[in-house]
């Protein structure tokens, strides 16, 4: 595998930004909303067009009346204007493409500009990454500087993963191949980094004994919705943690890089994924919880449970909750817990690392018997903050203590306009900057990890617990905390 962490320097050459599922749902609602953001801010090349690729038979004039109808209720109302929507409708170009058929790669290949930098954009299903790839190889469409972005799901384990990096890697090297995780691009996933790595005050304590647990959780208040014929072939574990939430656990984990050269960054991130204890049967058994949605309530009302879901078997075992307890073997993380959890109509949407920082050994402050646990919480959604919990006393006699924070509120401490995740990942792909995006080998080991767990949930052949939709899950998953003298956080 080819493992050069070299990136291309910013081009004055034309730019061809190529999507294929052009008119499909994460084109339209992520991906053409945020390249009209990243062009009304001036952060595309000069000569840059945008082709979207589907099986329609449209004209241009229907391709811009789909974009009206369809894509500018994706962009902020502050942020829409009519001249800069014009001038960028006038980047986009409509191409007719059965991506199955190489015949149709002739007329993809006669619409792009002479000499241009190009950039692959497969929003498709996994299943028809190898022809495409194969097309547009034939097509003579690939170069030394192409690139080409993979969308999730990479693979539903590691055979499979394996195949489609094979597949794709007879026609692109790997420094070519963007393999995108949309919560790599997020601020405040990004401010982690620094965090950690540009102050000095949490190093010292970064580390088993000073942290008692960590906690990951990446809550969602909707149903499956529109997307149950895919989801019931998933689960929450292929879904979420094999990548969103591995992927955070490693920049909490990970071990300083010498630089942020991508490859520097993703080395250390490969050897937390290889640092993770397997699970035994026993392990899958104890330390995980697999939970489905019964009928409960959502901020709308009343809501279905997942086997009322339209195109959900009523039989389904499928999971849309997952907590687990991980371990990593090294050093620093020593015997300390870490808690990932993810589900489907939880209480509230919520994105969030904490961690928690070890007991008093001892208290002088005997007005204050019960304390409250020293926490680092970094909320990555819907606001994006940093708050540091701790004791302060309250005002009066005595030296009774209340619990308080200080707060990093990111979005208020920054005046400058702040770009999506989708934005930002697509510039770093534009300008061929490879650290935010997954190596091969990270996402081995991801799914080295994640498989027997799946495999341990076969062989016990238990249903998913049912919890109530609006609630934050099992009680199963309360327990497994409670087994660690912990609790989630808004349990505490």
């Amino acid at each position: 595998m080819t493992t050069s962490s070299k990136t291309s320097p910013a081009s004055a050459a034309p730019l061809d930004l190529v999507i294929f599922g052009g008119a499909g749902d994460l084109s339209v609602r992520k991906l053409l909303p945020a390249l009209y953001m990243a062009h009304m801010h001036d952060k595309l090349p000069k000569k840059t067009r945008i082709h979207a690729l589907g099986r329609q038979d449209w004209d241009r004039a229907a391709f811009v009346a789909f974009l009206q109808e369809k894509v500018t209720g994706f962009i902020d109302s502050k942020a829409f204007s009519d001249d800069a929507w014009t001038t960028f409708v006038e980047r986009l170009n409509y191409v007719s493409v059965d991506a199955t058929q190489a015949n149709d790669f002739a007329t993809l290949a006669a619409a792009m500009q002479p000499g241009s930098d190009r950039v692959y954009y497969l929003a498709t299903a996994p299943t028809l990454f190898v022809g495409i790839c194969a097309n547009l190889h034939g097509a003579g469409l690939i170069d030394a500087k192409a690139r080409v972005v993979l969308e999730k799901p990479l693979g539903h384990d590691l055979a499979s993963a394996q195949k489609i990096n094979d597949d794709v890697g007879q026609f692109f090297q790997e420094q070519q191949i963007f393999r995108i995780d949309h919560y790599l691009g997020k601020e405040t996933v990004q401010n982690l980094m620094v965090l950690r790595f540009g102050n000095t005050i949490f190093e010292p304590l970064w580390r088993s004994p000073h942290i008692k647990s960590v906690q990951i959780t990446v809550a969602e208040s909707v149903g499956v919705g529109s997307r149950a014929g895919f989801y019931d072939g998933t689960g929450a574990m292929r879904d979420m943690i094999q990548n969103h939430l591995l992927q955070l656990l490693c920049i909490v984990a990970m071990e300083p890089p010498v630089s942020l050269d991508p490859d520097a960054v993703r080395d250390e991130k490969l050897k937390v994924l290889r640092s993770l204890r397997p699970m035994t049967m026993a392990d899958v058994a104890k330390d995980t919880v697999r939970g489905q949605y019964s009928p409960g309530a959502s901020k709308d009302g009343s809501a279905i449970g997942y086997l009322q879901e339209e195109n959900v078997p009523n039989d389904s075992r499928t999971e849309t909750f997952v907590a687990l307890k991980a371990h990593i073997n090294n050093w620093r993380w020593a015997n300390v817990p870490i808690f990932l959890r993810t589900g489907k109509r939880m209480a509230e949407r919520r994105s969030e690392i904490v961690i928690e920082f070890a007991d008093l050994p001892f208290t002088i402050f005997q007005d204050s018997p019960h304390q409250s646990v020293n926490r680092l919480m970094i909320r990555l959604q819907p606001e994006e903050h940093v708050q540091l919990h701790m004791m302060a006393k309250e005002p009066g006699s005595g030296m009774k203590l209340r619990p308080v924070h200080l707060n990093l509120d990111l979005e208020s401490a920054f005046t400058e306009r702040r770009a999506e995740a989708y934005e930002r990942l697509l510039i770093d792909v534009i300008k061929g900057r490879l650290t935010h995006f997954m190596r091969r080998d990270e996402l081995e080991a991801a799914w080295t990890w994640v498989d027997p767990i799946i495999d341990g949930w076969k062989q016990l052949n238990e249903k998913p617990k049912a919890y109530t939709a609006g609630t934050w899950g099992p009680a199963a998953s309360s327990a497994l905390m409670a087994r660690e003298d912990s609790s989630w956080v808004e349990e505490s």
